[in-house]
């Protein structure tokens, strides 16, 4: 029989979960905690995602476990790369005995007279549910949906007669070859894919509304490899690591606080790839400021390097249907298609799409108010994973769960059993992504929002982070902490309640 109660649940067995794991096993040695995870294996986005290039965005030296030096030197990893990373992960630290695949988790209520989390989770295969207890909740599942990706519907899509792809659900050994494909979108996807299908397809076009801020960065890092080679490899991983931090870090602010020489150096770089012919005004001049949406990197100028040699091209323009044959754009001009790749965004959602709720009265994640990037006000005992959309998503992900822990033994030496933020009547908010892409606009009614002041505020700084989240005060006069209700410990007397 399942064991039905833990001090914490991890929902999502991804990067993120696995972190969390290996942050409980190493920082509060005495606590049980199970996986949660919907699909049949882990790795989460790098299962999930099989599309041709799919690669990390961020470099595997930050984007990597802290606790687990990336040796492969390639610095933009491939999926399967990934997967098998954290895969391996959890083998060699035990992770995997606590995993419980192919669980959805459904619903979550906190329940004051126990300070414990009722959490419902159902398997897909077997139609069986089961119901578990624990202290702590920690939501690792990410912020988008798996089960669909974003698609505009457009007129006309029923109409074409060759093959519409979504990144998010690519199929299975996929014959794209001798293809003329159309690349929906502009985004990191986008990047990743045409130089990836290039290879193979008659011709690759990218067809985007307006212009994305895309830069080459070199797909080996010279002086990590002379690093590895000298010292111990935990020495050097640390050593690197911050280097990076510290060079991405100033590159953002940087961005950020000089736009015009940003973008001057960004096509400056491109006009030298491609030439002076090339319209970079239309192409590759965004109409938004730098970081106000992610920077798509291309390793050693993959994606120039398509576009100078002619198997793949570029157009910025408007769709106006979908046509038998192709696409319509509202200009006249027609792009003629085998098959047309949607790399148009992802659905956003909060904690996998749970229903959340406190003694049962439902909470909706739009009512809540993040409290140090880590933690949604009024919920009680929970944590939710939510990375830097400016740097390597894991670093924040790191922070969030150190805080945790030391949360966890804190309350645990003074005798508490919840802990709740709690935000003062009067707070300023804005949206808690600042990034203005389409998937965040989109889903932006839905997400939980930030203070606009300490602790409320969400930074993207991860100096600014590591100081306030892993050394400042836990008991910060904004969250407020309890110890055992009567009514609990009159229960446990009388044996009508277990605990973990």
């Amino acid at each position: 029989m399942l064991q039905n109660c833990f001090d914490v649940v991890i929902v999502g067995a991804g990067v993120s979960g696995i972190g969390a794991a290996r942050h409980l096993q190493t920082r509060c040695p005495s606590k049980t905690f199970t996986i949660l995870e919907s699909r049949d294996n882990i790795g989460g986005t790098w299962d999930l995602f099989r599309y041709p290039g799919i690669r990390s965005d961020s470099d595997m030296y930050t984007f990597g476990y802290a606790f687990r030096p990336w040796t492969q030197g390639k610095i933009f990893a491939d999926g399967e790369s990934i997967r098998n990373y954290v895969e391996n992960t959890a083998a060699e630290t035990g992770i995997d005995q606590h995993l419980q695949l192919g669980w959805r988790v459904l619903r979550a209520n906190w329940d004051s007279s126990t300070a414990q989390w009722e959490v419902e989770a159902t398997n897909a295969r077997t139609g069986m549910t089961q119901a578990l207890r624990c202290s702590f909740l920690m939501m690792c599942s990410g912020y988008y949906r798996y089960d669909r990706g974003y698609v505009p519907d457009f007129d006309g899509m029923d109409d074409f007669r060759g093959d519409i792809l979504h990144p998010q659900h690519w199929p299975e050994d996929y014959d794209y070859s001798d293809k003329r494909i159309v690349v929906v979108g502009s985004g990191a996807t986008a990047v990743t894919l045409i130089p990836a299908m290039a290879v193979e397809a008659k011709h690759v076009t990218m067809l985007q509304r307006s212009p994305t801020y895309i830069g080459a960065v070199p797909s080996v890092d010279h002086i990590a490899n002379l690093l590895r080679r000298f010292l111990p490899t935990m020495m050097a991983h640390k050593l690197i690591r911050m280097k990076n931090i510290v060079l991405i870090t100033i590159f953002y602010q940087m961005a950020r606080w000089f736009p015009g020489w940003f973008k001057w150096q960004i096509k400056r770089y491109i006009r030298k790839q491609l030439g002076s012919d090339f319209d970079i005004k239309r192409h590759f001049t965004p109409k938004y400021a730098p970081w106000d949406q992610r920077f798509c990197v291309a390793p050693d100028g993959d994606f120039f390097q398509v576009l100078k040699n002619g198997s793949a091209s570029i157009v910025t323009d408007h769709i106006q249907r979908i046509t038998k044959a192709g696409i319509q754009l509202r200009s006249g001009d027609t792009l003629e298609a085998d098959a047309i790749v949607m790399a148009t965004g992802l659905d956003m959602q909060v904690g996998g799409g749970i229903d959340i709720s406190i003694n049962g009265d439902a909470v909706e994640p739009a009512d809540c108010i993040s409290y140090r990037g880590m933690m949604l006000a009024p919920i009680p005992n929970m944590a939710i994973a939510i990375g830097y959309t400016n740097n390597s998503w894991t670093l924040k992900i790191d922070l969030m769960c150190e805080r945790v822990c030391r949360l966890l033994n804190h309350m645990d030496r003074k005798g508490y059993v919840s802990c709740v933020p709690v935000p003062p009547e009067r707070l300023d908010t804005a949206p808690i992504l600042t990034l203005k892409s389409g998937y965040v606009e989109r889903a932006a009614a839905r997400l939980p929002r930030q203070g606009t002041v300490p602790p409320w505020r969400t930074y993207q700084n991860y100096f600014q982070d590591m100081l306030t989240i892993r050394y400042g005060k836990l008991e910060d006069g904004a969250i407020q902490f309890a110890r055992e209700p009567e009514q609990m410990r009159d229960k446990k007397e009388t044996g009508a309640v277990t605990t973990a």
